[in-house]
């Protein structure tokens, strides 16, 4: 089946920052030269997924979540 997304905000909060801080920690994710505190970059994809400019995808093969731009 195809991955599925997920609506941020049928997500408990506690569910929704452990998907974020889960991305925000993999690898790849840093944001250059400057160094950027976590929890900036905790809210920073917060405020995406609010705006509609991120989405929260399920993969129901891998069991894993996954955070792409919209």
């Amino acid at each position: 089946p195809p991955p599925v997304e997920v609506p941020h905000g049928d997500l408990s909060p506690d569910a929704l920052r452990g998907v974020v801080e889960a991305f925000v920690l993999r690898e790849g994710t840093d944001y250059g030269e400057r160094d950027v505190p976590f929890e900036a970059k905790v809210q920073q994809v917060l405020r995406q997924l609010e705006r509609g400019e991120a989405k929260i995808l399920f993969d129901p093969i891998t069991e894993s979540v996954h955070l792409l731009p919209k």
